[in-house]
């Protein structure tokens, strides 16, 4: 036998030895990436988010969802990947995320009356008195904004405004940068003030009769997460206590520093109010962070939540200079009674 002969059984091994360890980093890989949407998703079935530091990585939930379709098209579209096994379990974890995930995508449709009377409102987190303040009013103008509520506005950022022109066209207000929401109005305030509630800080409230009818709306600005997690989570209970004894005419808005997947969001929710961007099928709204070079908006921290005598007519996300929050504009109906 020649040395020729001999050599091609062991090369023929050996190629098999490394497409076999090639294969099992491979799968490995895929495993690994997959952990991130397996324990989200795990979370986001248990509720452990609320109360914990899991609350951080939650707002990832649909970018996970995106990693494991990625995963799934390797196992596919990759000969020496392809399992049986593998693909099964990257298809039932997508499933169980597509059944979290696909309502907020579906609109609701529900239908407005041609007579109901329409409210426009907005919300945007300042930043800190960083938001460009003829950005902002301009904006308002060009929205025809009714209601505007804002948040982390400190005094000079009310000065500010003012000088460009907001005192104008939102003549009623009710400010409290001190405990770091306000709400400004084209329309006439009552029963303005604040919350007396759980929270880090009271909540500023206002209403406004609209089609005679009351309209009572809740500037929200939470506790972040990752500053005090049990912190947040008591100022979403404290929310949530409130919109259970909300009239149904009840907006609340505002930076909640929570998206849809969180669990205090979700009992929130379901208290009574809907969030506009679900109910219109906008599911994937990105208001945060805005600004940053490496990293684009990705989660929604900001919402417009509304009671079940109020429908989205249409909601958007705008983003004004100077701010790593988006501004959300949304346009509400008044259901007949």
């Amino acid at each position: 036998m020649t040395g020729t002969d001999t050599d091609a059984p062991r090369d023929a091994g050996r190629r098999r030895a490394l497409a076999g360890r090639g294969r099992a980093w491979g799968l490995s890989a895929c495993g690994i990436v997959l952990a991130a949407p397996a324990a989200l998703l795990v979370v986001r079935l248990t509720g452990l988010d609320a109360g914990t530091p899991l609350a951080m990585p939650m707002v990832l939930f649909p970018c996970s969802t995106v990693l494991a379709v990625l995963v799934l098209g390797v196992l596919v579209a990759v000969p020496a990947l392809r399992s049986r096994w593998a693909v099964a379990v990257v298809a039932v974890l997508l499933v169980a995320h597509g059944a979290l995930l696909a309502p907020r995508f579906i609109p609701e449709g529900r239908h407005v009356p041609a007579e109901s009377v329409e409210l426009r409102v907005a919300t945007l987190n300042a930043d800190a008195g960083g938001a460009d303040p003829r950005a902002l009013v301009e904006l308002v103008r060009t929205e025809r904004i009714d209601v505007l509520a804002v948040e982390q506005l400190p005094s000079g950022g009310v000065e500010a405004l003012d000088k460009a022109g907001l005192d104008a066209l939102m003549p009623y207000r009710e400010l409290h940068p001190e405990y770091d929401s306000s709400i400004y109005s084209r329309r006439p305030l009552s029963h303005a003030g604040t919350t007396q509630v759980d929270t880090a800080w009271p909540q500023t409230t206002a209403e406004v009769a609209v089609g005679g009818r009351t309209v009572h709306f809740v500037a929200v600005h939470t506790y972040y997460p990752l500053g005090d997690v049990k912190r947040w989570t008591r100022d979403m209970a404290a929310l949530t206590s409130m919109a259970r004894r909300s009239s149904p005419d009840t907006v609340f808005l505002g930076d909640f520093n929570a998206s849809l997947d969180h669990t205090p969001m979700r009992r929130l929710l379901a208290a009574g109010l809907t969030d506009t961007h679900a109910e219109l099928g906008h599911g994937w709204a990105r208001t945060w962070p805005v600004g940053h070079a490496l990293v684009p908006p990705l989660i929604q921290l900001d919402h417009v939540l509304h009671g079940p005598g109020l429908v989205g007519v249409s909601v958007g996300e705008h983003t004004v200079p100077g701010t790593d929050h988006r501004a959300v504009v949304a346009v509400l109906a008044l259901l007949p009674e």
